[in-house]
């Protein structure tokens, strides 16, 4: 049945490759728990019993809770999933409850080393290095996912209108606005790219090694990695930290909140909000310094 689910998680619900290679690997670890604890490897039809038991079991592995959490999902969605097929009468995840997490704000740039990060000078001005200028430049500049990078093609930028077409979590399509200084960037990449290889078709995709393959997740991450080894202060290192960036940076400069959540493509107000409290942190230190009273 698991491989009914993730056919269901890929094809119906439009899950991001993400999204179900993670779902699919719970699941793989849940039923391998079970075969080794339970001795069956079927488990459509384990209790609650089983399932507390596997949580239990990666609590004293000192997995972190948010880990925890997301595999607890993991198993609501597959029994959610044999409950409406009628695999099974009854769902047993009812009675699990998530693990408190504590609350973290999400970590970000400061606008200074982002000042240094979007400085050519550090490019090469082959089209590695201009191609590694792109990916930091359109993670920052306009906040887009890992994965909607990798998907994007030329045909989806729009150099007339100056906009870029995302296509987001389940297929959900948004348009976001390019920046003069964006705009004169991706001319100069196009130029590069065209003279690379050749040849640009518009279904060609956006970011691209040096062989003309499309670019995977682990390569982004190398480049981003890299760049923010050169200047940033923060623990974290990923292609995520530009779109929390990005996002903090439009709520400090006073940007409306829905429109931040419009163009991050969140579904709920909710999703965004976490940023406000970078926001608000910032707010109070300007208010400590400037009060009389403070």
């Amino acid at each position: 049945m698991i491989a009914s689910f993730i056919n269901f998680l890929e094809y119906e619900k439009r899950a991001s490759q993400h999204t179900v290679l993670a779902y699919k690997k719970d699941l793989e670890q849940f039923e391998e728990f079970c075969t080794q604890s339970f001795e069956t490897d079927d488990i459509s039809f384990v209790g609650h019993a089983e399932l507390r038991a596997w949580i239990v079991d990666l609590v004293e592995q000192d997995l972190n809770p948010s880990s925890v959490n997301r595999k607890i999902a993991t198993l609501r969605s597959f029994y959610k999933f044999l409950l409406r097929s009628g695999e099974i009468s009854k769902d047993p995840t009812y009675k699990l409850r998530a693990l408190k997490t504590p609350k973290r704000l999400p970590e970000f740039v400061q606008e200074e080393s982002i000042e240094k990060i979007m400085d050519q000078d550090i490019y090469s001005p082959d089209f590695d290095g201009q191609r590694d200028r792109m990916v930091m430049e359109f993670l920052y500049l306009t906040g887009v996912r890992l994965s909607e990078l990798l998907s994007l093609r030329w045909k989806d930028i729009n150099l007339h209108e100056d906009y870029v077409k995302v296509l987001g979590k389940r297929k959900k399509e948004r348009i976001i606005p390019i920046t003069n200084g964006l705009k004169k960037n991706l001319i100069s990449y196009k130029k590069v790219f065209e003279e690379t290889f050749h040849f640009l078709d518009e279904s060609d995709y956006f970011i691209v090694t040096n062989t003309k393959e499309p670019a995977y997740p682990m390569k982004i991450y190398r480049i981003v990695r890299h760049y923010l080894d050169l200047f940033a202060q923060t623990s974290k290192r990923s292609p995520h930290l530009l779109r929390h960036t990005f996002a903090t940076h439009l709520l400090n400069k006073g940007a409306d909140l829905n429109a931040v959540k419009d163009l991050l493509g969140h579904a709920n107000l909710a999703a965004t909000q976490v940023y406000t409290h970078n926001s608000m942190e910032k707010l109070k230190a300007v208010f400590d310094q400037a009060h009389p009273k403070a």
